[in-house]
């Protein structure tokens, strides 16, 4: 219940009207009224001040075991002598104000209640106001609950759809990725099917065309048995004739003949010993000017070389007899080819890529692998005419050593045309004389140099071709694939060093030659020699590059003195201790499975072998 603020007011107004009256109570004296009439409500005791007169509201009364204690203030000592007088006209006096006190107390007894029933109706009034509020808010509560509940209705009926939304989504995903999934695996079998139906047709027309070259191989031998039985009845008739022609003119002049014969024979007897003579002379000489001075290479050098070559003239005369139908067909094989070699690029699935499709062309049944194989040696050296990126050198290097590892013939003719092309990859050089030589324009082509509009090219033009062909040749001799063996690797590459150091001369072909080497194949020599190959860098700083530098001195050519600054800074950087730039082919393959075996004539290749290789290649990458 609330307290309003004039109940407050007034309850603070009566405090201070008891307190006023508490300070004008004095204490007074005892007496004794038997003889007056008392009445039975309490005698007011008066106090009063000297200086006015006090008023009716301002009376107390206090009744003690029958006894009146009447006071009056002041206290005077001159008030004794009329006290008894004095009493009865106060009793007098006390009666009406009491009357008056009373009606009072009976008035202020009524505000009261009128006050407090006021009061109370305000306090039920409140209270009917705040059960009202309390009503609404709880109402407004009821309402609240009753909206959120409802909100969560329709959010829990939203998530519900959403969720089967998204179930029916992934649902339809799952469902076209199976199909798509069935659509690739019928293609897949259509595909296979097919692949084998080409294979059977392919397969038949082989054998039809076997059959054809069976057909015509055996008319071309009876052709030529008939015309070999043909020519040697001809010459059997002309053998009788000559016979009969001889015996004719042998009775006539027997003598004259006989003696024309002995001199006859005693000349050409003369001739044939004087020619003979002549030509040990001209080859000795000849070799002795090679060997002694204007050659310098190793003699297991030339002689590896030497067998490449023969192998090289041998598979030319080869592939020429067997030729092809027209020179058209031969340049769109050599396109195809090219075309292959430049989409070699530095990373692992590409070289995988175009290992199958240049293997695939290699065994294609259409042409003689002899001519295919001897097309691809020639536009893969061809390729490096012009300088080609780090990256792009190593994977070349990669590509020729797998597809030798399936045709291992192929690795001959390779460096057969390269030491053809360049003969510093076998290491060997000449040098220039007088007497070898008409005039420096042979001696250049000896060397390399090519001739263009009549004119020898120049050095520079002629040193960029040697650094490419080097270029190919270390990439190859340090190329490493797990499971297949490099037939021309590191082994081949530290004897090339050897060689080169103990045979060659400190010039500025030789330079260039060895500068490439070290920038391309010494950061695998050193990760297989270690200090071995320290040594050999030691030799190189100590007696090469001092040859080279005075020859530098010499000549005077920057190019000598920019080939030796680079050797040597090569060497005191410890550059091989650095990965080159493309060496580690790019990417993954993510590919374990077995290439498919392809079905070509026992001619070509092996079968087995050739699934071997290629699942070997698969593992390694």
């Amino acid at each position: 219940m609330r307290v309003s603020d004039d109940e407050m007011d007034f309850v603070e107004r009566e405090g201070e009207v008891e307190e006023v009256h508490d300070h004008n109570l004095v204490p007074g004296c005892r007496f004794a009224c038997d003889e007056l009439y008392l009445r039975a409500q309490p005698v007011m005791i008066l106090s009063q001040p000297t200086h006015a007169k006090p008023p009716l509201d301002v009376f107390a009364y206090l009744v003690c075991n029958s006894e009146l204690r009447f006071l009056k203030w002041p206290f005077s000592d001159s008030d004794d002598d009329s006290d008894l007088h004095d009493q009865c006209h106060l009793m007098d006096k006390a009666g009406a104000a009491e009357d008056e006190f009373f009606e009072l107390t009976r008035l202020h007894q009524l505000a009261v209640k009128v006050e407090v029933r006021n009061q109370i109706s305000a306090l039920e009034t409140d209270l009917m106001h705040e059960k009202k509020k309390s009503a609404s808010a709880i109402v407004r509560v009821e309402k609240y609950v009753e909206s959120r509940r409802e909100m969560d209705r329709k959010l829990d009926i939203q998530y519900q759809r959403n969720i089967a939304e998204a179930l029916d989504n992934h649902m339809t995903a799952v469902q076209r990725d199976h199909e798509h999934r069935s659509q690739i695996e019928e293609r897949r079998i259509r595909n296979e099917a097919a692949i084998e139906e080409a294979r059977k047709e392919k397969a038949l027309q082989e054998e039809k065309l076997r059959q054809e070259m069976a057909k015509a191989e055996a008319k071309v031998k009876l052709e030529l048995a008939a015309k070999k039985r043909a020519e040697e009845a001809k010459l059997a008739a002309l053998e009788d004739e000559r016979r009969a022609a001889k015996e004719a003119s042998e009775r006539e002049a027997i003598e004259t003949s006989t003696r024309a014969a002995s001199e006859v024979a005693a000349k050409e007897a003369t001739g044939h010993h004087i020619d003979a003579s002549l030509g040990i002379l001209n080859g000795s000489k000849t070799d002795g000017q090679s060997s002694g001075n204007i050659l310098k290479a190793a003699e297991n050098a030339l002689k590896l070389e030497q067998e490449r070559l023969q192998k090289y003239k041998e598979f030319e005369e080869k592939t020429k007899a067997l030729g092809l139908s027209s020179y058209k067909d031969f340049q769109r094989l050599e396109q195809q080819f090219a075309r292959r070699i430049r989409q070699i690029s530095g990373t692992k699935e590409n070289v995988r890529t175009k290992v199958n499709e240049l293997i695939k062309m290699i065994n294609d049944p259409l042409y003689p692998q002899p001519i295919n194989v001897a097309v691809f040696v020639r536009k893969i050296v061809s390729y490096f005419e012009v300088d080609q990126p780090n990256k792009v050198t190593f994977a070349c290097g990669h590509v020729i050593v797998f597809i030798t590892s399936q045709v291992p013939y192929a690795m001959d003719l390779l460096l057969a045309e390269l030491h053809r092309v360049c003969i510093y990859t076998v290491p060997k050089h000449i040098d220039y004389s007088k007497s070898a030589f008409k005039s420096k324009e042979d001696y250049y082509k000896m060397i390399g140099y090519r001739e263009e509009n009549g004119k020898i090219e120049s050095t520079d033009a002629y040193l960029k071709r040697l650094a490419c062909y080097m270029k190919l040749y270390a990439a190859l001799v340090q190329t490493e694939a797990e499971g297949i063996q490099n037939p021309h690797g590191l082994k081949e590459g530290w004897a090339w060093l050897a060689r080169f150091l103990n045979a060659l001369p400190a010039n500025v072909y030789a330079g260039v030659a060895l500068e490439v080497f070290l920038q391309m194949a010494g950061f695998a020599l050193f990760r297989k020699y270690r200090s071995q190959f320290r040594k050999i860098l030691k030799n190189i700083s100590g007696n090469f590059l001092v040859a080279l530098k005075a020859q530098g001195e010499k000549v005077k050519e920057p190019k000598l003195k920019q080939v030796t600054g680079n050797i040597q800074y090569y060497i005191e950087k410890n550059e091989f201790l650095q990965e080159p730039e493309g060496w580690k082919l790019q990417g993954s393959l993510l590919s374990g499975s077995m290439v498919p075996e392809l079905d070509y004539p026992d001619s070509y290749h092996h079968p087995s072998n050739h699934s071997r290789y290629y699942q070997q290649y698969s593992s390694y990458y």
